[in-house]
């Protein structure tokens, strides 16, 4: 079997061991802590499409998350549509979004720190907006009704919503996977690695990194989308604040940028990080946000292609040392 269809046999297995669970245990606590790792497994996978694939970091990957979870909001509270129909419109808002933003960040050459800061501004402004217009429930936020059924995308237990993201975190792995075999994928590493390089053998870097931000926006909005099916309410400062940037650009560096396991793992560890803090120190405000960067402080001084990548350092220092020896 080849590598590609190794990684792809460890998806299909990684869904089936998943989709176990909830078959396994009703206990809420389990059921909860699967469910929360899974959505930060999806917004770090988002992140790494754009970050970690195609090498523009983005700081403010929240204006896709929020952009998903008001559309997701308001086209049911004000448009009167189905839940799943909305969340098709909230992917495709977020990914348009991403579009607007790639078409005037890449048009005029933006990337590294530029790129970085404009993205954080681009949320900034989304935030701003948000909390100005009164379709968004201005500072109030927006909160919906609880109403439990399918149709509605409301389940009676955390089961069904362990499910849905995990056919989220699915849909984003195969994605990845596509990402590393395919011709698009690597025109996308191409990009990352050398852009003047990519572009003299004939690769278009703006619609390379226009793709990508596409892919990444909509994935992110479909995290948004599913964060308000869950706890049926969102206001400016969830939708667009740092706080969900972060965790998603933490994840997939913790983890490994650029691999197709590495967001998973990363938003597994972080996750139960969080847990060990909250149980030690409580809800102490912004310890979750300490903990993350000390995290990524370790990370990047020890392990440069994070947890995925272990073994590959591993080796590299090995062979390092030998060489000394010899």
């Amino acid at each position: 079997m080849t590598s590609g269809g190794k990684e792809l046999a460890g998806i299909f297995l990684f869904v089936a061991l998943v989709a176990g669970i909830p078959l396994a245990t009703d206990s809420g606590v389990i059921l909860n802590f699967v469910m929360m790792a899974l959505y930060a497994a999806l917004l770090a996978q988002a992140w790494n499409i754009l970050g970690g694939f195609g090498g523009q970091f983005s700081f403010g990957h929240a204006l896709f998350f929020g952009t998903g979870a008001y559309i997701q909001a308001i086209a049911q509270l004000q448009g009167g549509l189905n839940a799943w129909l909305a969340l098709f419109m909230a992917v495709a808002g977020s990914a348009g979004v991403g579009a607007l933003v790639g078409a005037l960040s890449f048009r005029y050459g933006l990337k590294g720190s530029y790129f970085a800061l404009v993205t954080l501004a681009f949320a900034e402004v989304f935030r701003i907006l948000a909390l100005s217009v009164p379709f968004t429930g201005a500072g109030v936020g927006l909160m919906l009704p609880l109403h439990e059924s399918f149709a509605n995308m409301q389940f009676g237990s955390r089961k069904g919503y362990v499910y849905l993201v995990l056919a989220f975190v699915a849909a984003a792995l195969l994605l990845t996977w596509w990402l590393k075999h395919s011709r698009f994928g690597a025109y996308l590493q191409a990009v990352r690695d050398n852009e003047d390089a990519a572009r003299a053998i004939g690769v278009n870097p703006f619609g390379v990194k226009l793709g990508a931000i596409v892919l990444s926006g909509g994935l992110m909005g479909a995290g948004g989308a599913f964060y308000v099916q869950v706890f049926q309410y969102i206001d400016p400062g969830i939708a667009y604040g740092p706080g969900t940037s972060v965790e998603a650009l933490v994840a997939a560096i913790v983890g490994g940028m650029g691999t197709l396991w590495g967001p998973v793992l990363g938003a597994l560890v972080l996750h139960v990080l969080a847990d060990l803090t909250r149980n030690l120190f409580g809800q102490l405000p912004g310890i979750n946000m300490v903990i993350y960067g000390m995290v990524l402080v370790l990370i990047v001084m020890f392990l440069p292609r994070g947890i995925a990548g272990l073994g590959a350092t591993a080796k590299s220092l090995w062979k390092k040392s030998g060489g000394r020896r010899g």
